[in-house]
């Protein structure tokens, strides 16, 4: 009985060390697949030159089929629609204006900003998870101490800092996923300040492409008027934090 104990401790004790080895190999392995298939992707995107497809003359062209197939089968062309934008988000491609402006040419103004929001929000997720698998743990190894200030300024007022990169359209959407990704920002206020910050910008591009007869190019669409009042909206997300920079440096001084 002694004996079988012992040899059942030893086969124990030989799992308990070898495990963690194993799942550090598959854990590896996941991080050179992950790349490696998300490359792929890329490079089929370029290669097959689907970027032809998403252009506001291919748009135009293909409107009234696009509109003709939703009519008649409607869940089905919401639920590709939304595949489509995820994947091009969490790859990173080009092309995301023409597919909300499509969103809106199709489905109409506001349940095109309600699929591309969703689709936007999650595919920026997928890129931010990614992101933070793959390259969190070496940047934060290497650069933590210099980051300590950010990731500490990130986990206490994130929300304002991230809509004001949402709404402000000078910082591209795709780096701020990935930027993201590389601090300690919660992911859950990554979903929530993407999914709220968008929504402006959404509207803007659905919106117009319901009367998409009117455009003629897409620099029509966003109007540096209109690009100054989301770059206003960014400035009231930061207010907070202005306010108790200001408040401390106060404090501070008294």
């Amino acid at each position: 009985m002694a004996k079988g104990c012992s040899r059942w401790t030893r086969k124990l004790s030989f799992a308990m060390r070898i495990d963690p080895l194993a799942r550090g190999q598959f854990m590896n392995r996941k991080k050179i697949l992950i790349p490696g298939l998300m490359a792929i992707l890329a490079l089929l995107f370029f290669y097959l030159d689907l970027g032809r497809f998403l252009t506001l003359e291919a748009l135009r062209e293909n409107r009234a089929q696009m509109t003709a197939y939703y009519g008649a089968h409607r869940l089905v062309t919401v639920l590709l629609f939304m595949a489509i934008y995820i994947v091009q988000t969490a790859l990173s491609l080009p092309g995301a204006a023409i597919l909300s402006l499509a969103a809106g040419a199709v489905f109409g103004a506001l349940p095109g900003t309600v699929y591309t929001n969703i689709a936007a929000t999650i595919g920026a997720t997928l890129a931010f998870l990614a992101t933070r698998f793959l390259l969190h743990d070496l940047v934060q190894s290497r650069f933590g101490a210099r980051l300590e200030k950010l990731n500490r300024e990130l986990q206490e007022r994130g929300l304002n800092y991230l809509l004001f990169l949402r709404l402000v359209p000078v910082f591209p959407f795709f780096l701020i996923n990935l930027a993201a990704g590389l601090t300690r920002l919660p992911l859950r206020t990554f979903i929530i300040g993407t999914m709220a910050g968008i929504i402006p910008g959404g509207f803007l591009y659905c919106n117009a492409g319901a009367s998409l007869a009117t455009i003629t190019t897409l620099g029509e669409v966003a109007s540096f008027r209109v690009l100054g009042s989301f770059a206003l909206l960014g400035l009231f997300a930061l207010l907070p934090v202005i306010y108790s920079k200001i408040r401390g440096s106060g404090e501070k001084r008294g």
